[in-house]
């Protein structure tokens, strides 16, 4: 029987949710037999492949044009997308910034910060994301199939649903699989 193929990637993010993902410990080295990782922020392969893959995970908010044209490449090329972690499926705490007017947020990085070097400017280049005025969860830019919610999910939460999906069945939710402890 083929490996199922997985990917991941993170958007606005702590990275604490891909933290977690290493927490599973043993039951990711099983799941090893029955998955193959073929992009991750973990592995540092930066893209899925433009064959397909069976599952995508995405943790972060989208706060830029980058990050939308990630999560975009990602849905287009899974069959299934999961949104991993709070910032993901709420905007979580990078939503704070949606207070603020994006330059004003820019200008504070950059310029303002105690640790800014004095004349410092916000660099300006195509090259760079641009940042939106609001961040956004990922359901907003994209179709999403599942939430993994928490800050960061528990592990216990991310193994039982990849277990349940690598399985073929429908991962169903408890109170226990929603509270961290």
């Amino acid at each position: 029987m083929a490996k199922l193929t997985l990917c991941s990637d993170w958007l606005d993010v702590c990275s604490g949710c891909h933290m977690s993902l290493l927490d599973i410990d043993e039951v990711l080295v099983a799941l090893l037999d029955s998955v193959q990782l073929l992009s991750t922020p973990i592995t540092d392969l930066k893209h899925p492949p433009e064959e397909g893959a069976d599952i995508g995970i995405l943790t972060g908010a989208v706060s830029n044009d980058h990050q939308e044209a990630v999560a975009k490449r990602m849905r287009e090329r899974v069959k299934i997308l999961i949104s991993m972690g709070d910032c993901s499926v709420f905007g979580g705490i990078c939503a704070m910034r949606n207070f603020f007017d994006a330059e004003q947020v820019l200008q504070y990085a950059y310029t303002e910060t105690d640790s800014t070097a004095p004349g410092q400017q916000v660099p300006r280049s195509p090259e760079i994301a641009k940042l939106y005025p609001k961040v956004r969860p990922l359901r907003d830019v994209v179709k999403v199939d599942y939430y993994i919610p928490g800050c960061p999910p528990s592990a216990n939460t991310i193994a039982y649903v990849l277990t349940e999906l690598v399985a073929g069945r429908e991962p169903k939710w408890t109170d226990e699989l929603l509270r961290y402890g």
